[in-house]
């Protein structure tokens, strides 16, 4: 497993670029626009290691953000999502977002804190029970 990031949504744009880029000395890896989306995200890095990422989610539409919405998720790439999610499955784990598309899934932490697993590489084969098995709960 690796760590990849975690996610934040924001506000304001500018206003986190500058705490974060100016006041914490972190630096922007890359940037991705989903105009049709209405968000924008940023992927932002410490200079002693950028590959463990913060994303600034900023969405255009303005939303107030209570009970812990900004805070997004924790984010992990996987050798076999399938196989991963079975293991957590057999644990008594939830696995609200289902990786039907074999390469992305959602599951809760004992504390309901998000983690995004995500297939390393390129997408597995889409494969029963994940295929039409549907969400549970919130992700």
């Amino acid at each position: 497993m690796k760590y990849l990031h975690t996610m934040v949504r924001v506000r304001d744009l500018d206003a986190s670029m500058k705490f974060f880029c100016e006041g914490l000395g972190l630096v922007e890896n890359r940037r991705k626009d989903y105009p049709e989306g209405r968000f924008t995200l940023v992927y932002l890095g410490a200079p002693e290691n950028p590959e463990a990422e913060v994303e600034l989610t900023w969405n255009h539409d303005d939303e107030a953000y209570t009970g812990g919405r900004n805070f997004g998720h924790l984010a992990f790439a996987v050798d076999d999502i399938y196989a991963t999610c079975q293991h957590l499955q057999d644990m008594g784990v939830t696995i609200n977002r289902p990786p039907r598309d074999g390469r992305m899934a959602f599951v809760r932490s004992p504390d309901g804190i998000s983690v995004e697993l995500l297939q390393k590489g390129a997408s597995l084969a889409p494969a029963e029970p994940w295929a039409s098995m549907g969400n549970t709960g919130s992700w």
